[in-house]
């Protein structure tokens, strides 16, 4: 059909518009215009699509659903902050024609990410944009337009040199492949090339032994080089003659070092790295806070889709605040305030779908995609009433499945728990009452106690035991013994000190804190707080005056071994740029190992003193900033502005290791620049520390504006020449943008 496939794009039950959708010649983009004004409201880049969902997978499409048939809905979703487009096919055969033809267009960036095919697309896509006339060929005007549209200020002789360098039928245009050896002339890396000769002797080759060389020399490689080599050689050399005779020329070489494996960020710690038999307590968790929320914490809207974002972030701890809501259904929003409501059946029929798939990052360009099921657990914060299903033993082999030492402590660990959802909430009795019937709580006084010892801890368990006898009936007045049942290992208890917490919890209760009470305790008492979350769980959340939905720094609560430190996911910004820096190891899992000293209950690890920490003495990181590729321009600049990029890289840990440093900034460069400065960091404590890359557009009146970033754990970073694959400030990967670099790491 010329015009386009017409379908009805659904915003709301009351708004359903009729629009013409069409996928263009370059099957990159979509448009669609009204049908009836017939004017083009907008288009979108197939690289903007993250997922297409089939049905009534939307809040949307749910509320149209006696309207119109799941088989003939379907929702695209983007990346970034960009809401769905929600959309109704004429039939079901239409609707299964668009949905598997998205997906058919969008698999390939699931497939490893070669520097070449990432390059092809962002060729094709610069083409589209400059051919004005839309005749499939550019002439030099067309390129001077594009060159300001790519962030490229150059000589209007230099680049009338290179047009017409490749304009081979001497047609005064380009078309095809004369614009792709454009292209390759625009994108000649002289830092690359000048690297490439160092190591191979002719220049025009590294033979497999160069090759072995410079991994060894430069990239630190020191376990299986020559099979290593081999491999890159493989897998990277575009000429068949050259792979036969196990070379590799200027073009493998940078190929390879734009890659997965000449990536800045460890390719083994990618997969699932870390020991995962565990205690809980003993790993990072990644935890949002009022799940529900994608605005702010007053007015916002309340969305399944918050859950959906979160658990593809890789998020594992959620949180669900259920109250009563018409007809004794209960409703999940942000009690007392204004949010909006969804039914709380939506948000747990949501979480039944999307909580064991994992995010897994597209390995080329270092960005973000979903596949897979996980296996990891997940954590719902709040008060879940219909789980277990009625009949089924909470103490069972069922979801809520777990075991007690006999020493009445937990004792399970993340393996064990697999695919199962933990409810953290109140708990009517002790977990040994859920596990073994009701009875009373006695001290278990063990066989050393003695003579006035043993008595004076007899009393004291004889006044908790009244304590307990009077919170146990008000726990009885308010909470429902089935809801109760559900909560097996994270009881919610009131937090009363170290001291009190160390004679009196258990490793199976858990308390929350306040981001204010949590910066206390950190300050006064930093050491007894590593201690306690070395056996039990603790939970950090927002400041009650963060009402627009900001965040605090979670890496002041990493120090001290808080495991679930909430954030609010939909607030963009560096402290979730830091988030995902720490989660995007050990498989995207959500779950992310302590250091032993932090496992330790007896550690003497304070994170104000980092000469506390047993083990090997500072590191110097030595970054050479070398150049960047193909910069973005800044949202909402100027028509032919040019940015003037800089970079800064900034250390996040220990008090002692915070730091950061600049290069210079290069005026009117954003597609090329060179900085080629050094930068050194001394730190003391690197199993903390988080490695944070941005590049930021100069203003010397005013605030600079933000470019690209990319943050990583100091443990996954890989030394030697490495490319940093920037990502937008939502996360999402901005290919090929990157940054290139030099990376040492000494004692």
């Amino acid at each position: 059909m010329q015009q386009g496939t017409l379908m009805r794009k659904v915003k709301s039950k009351s708004w359903k518009k009729q629009r013409y959708f069409k996928l263009q010649e370059d099957c990159m983009t979509i448009w669609y215009q009204s049908k009836r004004t017939g004017k083009t409201e907008s288009a979108f880049s197939i690289s903007d699509v993250e997922t297409v969902r089939e049905g009534h997978q939307s809040e949307v499409l749910q509320s149209v659903a006696e309207e119109f048939p799941p088989e003939r809905c379907f929702t695209i979703v983007f990346y970034g902050r960009r809401g769905n487009l929600d959309l109704v096919a004429g039939s079901a055969e239409e609707a299964q024609c668009w949905v598997q033809g998205l997906r058919q267009l969008i698999e390939p960036r699931s497939l490893p990410l070669t520097s070449a095919l990432v390059s092809r697309t962002w060729i094709r896509d610069w083409f589209q944009k400059a051919d004005k006339n839309k005749d499939g060929r550019m002439n030099f005007k067309e390129v001077q337009r594009l060159l300001k549209m790519m962030n490229v200020d150059m000589n209007e002789d230099h680049a009338l040199r290179l047009f017409q360098d490749a304009d081979k039928s001497e047609s005064g245009t380009l078309e095809g492949e004369e614009f792709v050896l454009f292209y390759k002339a625009l994108t000649q890396r002289e830092e690359v090339l000048s690297l490439f000769q160092e190591f191979s002797e002719d220049g025009k080759k590294l033979t497999l032994l160069e090759l072995v060389d410079f991994l060894r020399e430069e990239q630190l490689e020191d376990e299986g080089t020559e099979e290593l080599a081999m491999e890159l050689i493989d897998k990277y050399e575009p000429s068949e003659t050259a792979r036969a005779r196990h070379v590799l020329s200027a073009d493998g070489f940078l190929m390879y070092l734009c890659s997965l494996e000449g990536s800045i960020f460890n390719p083994q710690h990618r997969a699932l790295w870390q020991d995962m038999s565990q205690p809980l307590c003993h790993y990072f968790i990644s935890s949002s806070h009022n799940t529900y929320l994608i605005e702010d914490q007053i007015r916002g809207h309340s969305s399944i889709e918050g859950y959906i974002r979160a658990l593809k972030r890789g998020c594992r701890c959620l949180e669900v605040d259920c109250w009563d809501g018409p007809n004794g259904e209960p409703m999940v929003y942000h009690g007392h305030t204004f949010t909006s409501k969804i039914p709380f059946r939506e948000v747990v029929s949501t979480l039944g779908k999307y909580a064991f798939k994992v995010r897994h990052p597209s390995p080329g360009a270092g960005g973000r995609g979903w596949s897979s099921v996980g296996e990891d657990t997940c954590y719902a914060e709040g008060s879940w009433s219909c789980w277990p299903p009625a009949g089924q033993d909470p103490r069972g082999q069922g979801p809520w499945r777990c075991c007690v030492a006999e020493s009445g402590s937990l004792s399970t660990t993340l393996q064990e728990l697999k695919h199962k959802i933990l409810l953290k909430g109140k708990k009517i009795g002790r977990l040994e009452d859920t596990l073994d019937g009701p009875g009373d709580e006695a001290h278990d006084v063990s066989d050393d106690d003695n003579g006035a010892e043993a008595e004076e801890e007899r009393r004291r368990a004889k006044v908790r035991g009244t304590q307990h006898g009077s919170a146990l009936q008000k726990d009885k007045e308010t909470l429902a013994q089935a809801l109760s049942d559900c909560v097996i290992y994270c009881k919610n208890v009131p937090f009363r000190g170290f001291q009190e917490a160390r004679s009196h919890s258990r490793p199976s209760e858990i308390s929350s804190l306040s981001e204010a009470k949590a910066r206390k305790l950190i300050r006064d008492e930093g050491n007894e707080f590593v201690r306690h979350n070395a056996w039990q769980l603790t939970r950090i959340y927002p400041s009650g005056m963060r009402t627009d939905s900001s965040n605090y720094s979670p890496q002041e609560m990493w120090n001290v071994g808080c495991q679930i430190v909430a954030l609010n996911f939909q607030t963009a910004g560096t402290e979730m740029d830091l988030c995902d820096g720490l989660f995007s190891q050990n498989g995207c899992c959500g779950y992310v190992l302590k250091p032993p000293f932090m496992r330790d209950e007896e550690t003497l690890f304070n994170p104000s003193d980092p000469s506390s920490r047993e083990g090997p003495g500072p590191i110097t990181l030595t970054i050479q900033v070398i150049s960047g590729q193909q910069l973005p321009k800044v949202a909402n600049s100027k028509e032919g502005a040019i940015i003037d990029p800089l970079v800064r890289v900034e250390i996040y840990g220990v008090p002692a290791d915070q730091a950061h440093q600049e290069t210079k900034y290069i005026e009117n460069n954003g597609f090329n620049p060179r900085w080629d400065e050094t930068l050194q960091f001394q730190i003391q404590v690197p199993e903390l520390a988080l490695v944070r890359f941005v590049v930021e557009d100069y203003d010397k009146t005013s605030r600079n504006d933000f470019v690209g970033q990319f943050t990583l754990a100091f443990a996954n970073i890989k030394p030697g020449y490495r490319h940093i694959h920037l990502l937008s400030k939502d996360g999402t990967s901005i290919p090929p943008s990157s940054l290139f670099v030099h990376i040492r790491i000494t004692e």
